[in-house]
């Protein structure tokens, strides 16, 4: 089985030191940053198969990163993270994009990267 590599954006240092640390295992490689910006940079400079990102982020917000990834990499999955539902309009992004109600568990994110692991472990 690969590993998924994720890359987990977050502007909270606190929790996105956290959740790297909770979320990395043997299945998993996590980098993490605080910025959209500092996003498109790793993902342009590396290959990443799933992006989870906060919604609210200071400069460019977490939507606006998922498009730009979205646009360039339709294949790849993206998780948004927000204290607020958005539903239809997050859905509207493409069919490889799930949201995640904050506060979440770890067992939530955890389910939801079970779900692309097993669509990605399926592709060809």
């Amino acid at each position: 089985m690969k590993q998924l590599r994720m890359l987990y954006v977050e502007d909270n240092d606190e929790l996105r030191e956290t959740f790297q640390e909770m979320l990395e295992d043997d299945q998993r490689e996590v980098v993490a940053c605080a910025t959209a910006e500092e996003a498109l940079v790793l993902w342009d400079a590396s290959h990443f198969d799933v992006l989870v990102s906060d919604i609210s982020l200071p400069g460019m917000s977490g939507t606006d990163l998922a498009r730009r990834i979205i646009a360039k990499h339709p294949e790849r999955w993206v998780v948004l993270c927000s204290g607020y539902q958005h539903g239809d309009a997050l859905r509207a992004l493409g069919p490889r994009v799930r949201e995640l109600a904050k506060p979440f568990e770890l067992d939530d994110l955890d389910r939801l990267m079970d779900e692309i692991r097993s669509s990605h472990d399926g592709a060809p």
